[in-house]
């Protein structure tokens, strides 16, 4: 694995401690103060001892509250009664239209045209006018700061302000008061806010805490710039909220000043921690909030025998994906199957295929007959049977049972 590439010397940061805890005092009461909790069956899992800080619980069920609210709160009269703008899809538009609200200052969120309705509307429920222009989000920014100039607005970036990162650097002083025996730090890693704020705060109240950053393996765009690499960054991610091109100007100064590594999560691995912490914690988070415990189950030999904080930054992800991803883990598993066999198209073959299934005590969900597409004869046919079973061994048996019926048989495999 390549070290991290060190580029800024000894700059001061724009961000001490001292200023997450005047954000922590400005905040204090009009945000939760999410509880850090263990996860003892986690930890048999991975080998470490594992703390859980459940900002899925916000009212906007994100972290980016904090922030937001931060920064609206140090705003002047003047700049209160203008209202500020800023350029997001996500949980950084509901966080501030939702503060923004409580204070009495407007706020005006631009989305690119192709936002799903439900986010707009979740925006506008909370408070904020929402104004739709161009078809990515570079456009719908680039709208938002020519917005800012014409109608004397104040910009909120997501992530690249000092007064959002000490926002967010104010999750990493409940954490260690909550859990002190931390001594390591898993954080997601999009724009680099959060990590630029809970990596300050970490290493001021202990020197040697370790920071890991986590990002999807489709967007390794701080990754890239800290290890020198060229991957692409582009793609479907389930973890849309650290989807990000572009780190942050000023964030990446704290990132390559304060992380000791920084991981890539596959898809596959972000799906097993988004259905584990639903079957495990009865907790729901996006693809982004489970990046932590994607980071720490795909790589369980740098954190085997520490004590390590993961950080649900946020629960915001679309009921029907999720339905998707617990269906998809049900299969990786085992637990949920399609098989694909080869029959003969003659009376009671299906029947006989059925007898199998009974006597392995597997239960049929639907059954697919495909007579017409298809290379086999005009004789043959081709059956699909979605099917439960208890587990990989249980399917195993059952797939060897129809094979030594005489059956061609094959699971049909997710991606």
């Amino acid at each position: 694995m390549n070290t991290l590439t060190k580029i800024e010397g000894a700059l001061p940061l724009p961000v001490t401690v001292d200023d997450i805890l005047a954000a922590r005092a400005r905040i204090s009461g009009a945000i939760v103060r999410t509880p850090t909790l263990i996860s003892r069956t986690l930890s048999d899992m991975v080998g470490a001892k594992v703390y859980l800080k459940f900002e899925n619980l916000q009212f906007t069920a994100a972290y980016k509250e904090r922030g937001a609210l931060n920064r609206l709160s140090l705003l002047d009269d003047a700049a209160r009664a203008k209202g500020v703008i800023a350029a997001s899809a996500g949980n950084h538009a509901q966080g501030l239209a939702y503060h923004g609200a409580r204070l009495g200052v407007p706020v005006t969120i631009v989305m690119p045209t192709t936002t799903p309705t439900v986010k707009v509307m979740q925006t506008q429920g909370h408070g904020a006018t929402v104004v739709l222009h161009g078809e990515k989000f570079d456009d719908a920014y680039a709208h938002a700061r020519t917005l800012e100039k014409e109608r004397g607005l104040t910009f909120v970036h997501p992530f690249d302000e000092p007064d959002i990162i000490a926002g967010q650097g104010t999750i990493a002083l409940e954490m260690l008061e909550d859990a002190p025996d931390i001594d390591t730090l898993v954080i997601p890693i999009g724009g680099g806010g959060l990590f630029s704020g809970m990596g300050t705060a970490a290493r001021a109240m202990k020197p040697d805490m370790r920071l890991i950053g986590v990002q999807a393996e489709l967007y390794p765009s701080m990754y890239d710039l800290m290890k020198g690499e060229d991957l692409a960054c582009d793609g479907d991610t389930l973890a849309e909220g650290i989807a990000v091109k572009q780190p942050g100007l000023l964030t990446r100064l704290f990132v390559e000043r304060l992380a000791d590594d920084i991981v890539l999560v596959n898809e596959r691995s972000l799906e097993q921690a988004v259905s584990l912490l639903l079957q495990i914690e009865k907790t729901v988070v996006e693809g982004a909030g489970a990046a932590g415990l994607a980071a720490v189950l795909s790589h369980k030999e740098m954190f085997a025998g520490r004590t390590v904080g993961l950080v649900l930054c946020g629960g915001n992800i679309d009921t029907r994906l999720l339905a998707n991803v617990l269906l998809r883990d049900l299969a990786r598993s085992g637990r949920l199957a399609r098989l694909r066999i080869r029959l003969q198209d003659r009376p009671g073959a299906l029947f006989q295929i059925a007898r199998i299934f009974d006597e392995q005590k597997v239960n049929i969900i639907e059954i697919y007959h495909q007579r017409v597409f298809t290379s086999l004869p005009a004789k043959g046919l081709i059956t699909d049977i979605e099917c439960e079973t208890r587990d990989d061994a249980h399917l195993q048996g059952l797939i060897k049972a129809i094979a030594d019926a005489g059956y061609e048989v094959s699971p049909v495999e997710l991606a």
